[in-house]
């Protein structure tokens, strides 16, 4: 078995307790509220901010036998950078105050996560850094291409509101498609730890995100 593979097998109880969670269930639906949407565009700015400069420390504490995939980190970089001024027109677009989000404080799951994976990549293994990767575009894949249509059109918003969430579904696509040949090229077992432990704290911390964002009340009450 790959280890791209093997990481999705880890990490599969993380993956559905997450995608099990009534906040996704109403998001993969299109039952969102305006508040819960705006919501979870403050916590992804929160953490998109953090990418490129997560990305820059990554590369450059990767030893020389990885000068691969120091490679492939300045290519993403390169593709990530301003991904944070997307999130912020979106909240401008459907209402919301971005200048209030950018001088905010993200809620603790997102807040220990960012301090999270900085710690990881300064203290211990810098590769687990895909860890992150591994969760957050498989989610946006799934949420843009099941979720964004639907939720635009029930809060009538505009494309301009989406920008960030639609992008990269079929950005992220491709990410993941470069991201499973990375991490199939990964040999040491030291590296394949690290991402799987990252992996799997950041989907606990990231499914404690959205429990905490707010849910639709019109369709917590409905009958089932």
């Amino acid at each position: 078995m790959s280890f791209f593979d093997r990481l999705q097998e880890a990490t599969r109880h993380e993956r559905h307790e997450l995608f099990n969670l009534p906040i996704i269930r109403d998001a993969l639906a299109g039952q969102v509220s305006l508040e819960s949407y705006r919501a979870f565009l403050a916590q992804a700015y929160y953490h998109v901010r953090h990418t490129v400069p997560l990305m820059m420390a990554c590369g450059a504490r990767l030893p020389s036998r990885l000068e691969w995939l120091r490679e492939a980190v300045c290519e993403y970089i390169d593709e990530e950078y301003g991904h944070e001024q997307w999130v912020l027109n979106d909240i401008a677009a459907c209402g919301g105050d971005k200048d209030a989000v950018r001088d905010g404080r993200p809620s603790l799951p997102i807040e220990l996560m960012v301090s999270f994976l900085y710690d990881l990549i300064a203290r211990d293994n810098p590769v687990g850094l895909f860890g992150m990767v591994n969760v957050l575009e498989g989610t946006s894949i799934a949420l843009a291409t099941h979720a964004a249509g639907s939720i635009r059109e029930r809060l009538d918003l505009p494309e301009s509101a989406f920008s960030y969430l639609s992008s990269h579904g079929s950005l992220d696509i491709e990410h993941m498609q470069t991201y499973r040949q990375l991490m199939n090229k990964l040999e040491d077992p030291a590296d394949q730890a690290a991402v799987i432990h990252a992996s799997r704290v950041v989907y606990r911390l990231y499914a404690d995100m959205f429990r905490g964002l707010p849910r639709d009340e019109e369709y917590l009450h409905a009958p089932v």
